[in-house]
């Protein structure tokens, strides 16, 4: 066994990263804090080619040395939008024709392994602490939860977000 080299690997530079065909997928960050979670889902949503991520509230937005430590770089690949508000983005997303769906553990939840992701659609992630906003919650036409057998009641952030965005991908990835 050998490790593929970085030719090998065949990867887009991010000229032509901007260019090419990306999921009709938005990722919004709800109030999210810690910078280096902020990095880590600009990392994931280029590797699965995510079409954007809305920044609000008091979540961090590029250009910051925190996030591009973590990013390695995606924060200049992947398209992103600040809004002061999660309110605000829900708004905008709606009037563009996008589903919104919370990632959250709520009341009727569906669980991740039975969700099917819809075309042109958005999913917000809160907090680490208080989770997705009451408010930005009323815009979400239902939640989407990834199971958990542990003893843990959740899962880091950016952590949920890389596994939602993988399956986001297996189940899009023909729209590429």
């Amino acid at each position: 066994m050998r490790k593929l080299t970085m030719p090998e690997l065949n990867r887009l530079d991010v000229a032509d990263y901007h260019n090419v065909k990306k999921l009709p997928v938005v990722i919004v960050l709800d109030n999210v804090r810690s910078m280096e979670n902020v990095g880590s889902f600009f990392r994931t949503a280029d590797a699965f080619r995510i079409g954007a991520i809305y920044l609000c509230g008091i979540t961090a937005r590029p250009p910051h040395r925190e996030i591009h430590k973590t990013a390695l770089g995606a924060d200049e690949s992947v398209d992103w939008k600040y809004f002061e508000t999660t309110a605000e983005a829900c708004e905008q997303l709606k009037s563009d024709g996008y589903r919104i769906f919370a990632v959250e553990q709520v009341e009727k939840s569906i669980k991740l392994d039975a969700f099917t992701a819809p075309e042109k659609s958005a999913y917000i992630f809160g907090n680490e602490v208080e989770g997705v906003d009451d408010e930005a919650l009323a815009y979400c036409e239902q939640a989407v939860e990834i199971p958990q057998e542990g003893t843990k009641h959740s899962l880091n952030v950016s952590v949920s977000g890389g596994i939602l965005m993988y399956h986001l991908f297996c189940d899009l990835k023909g729209l590429l």
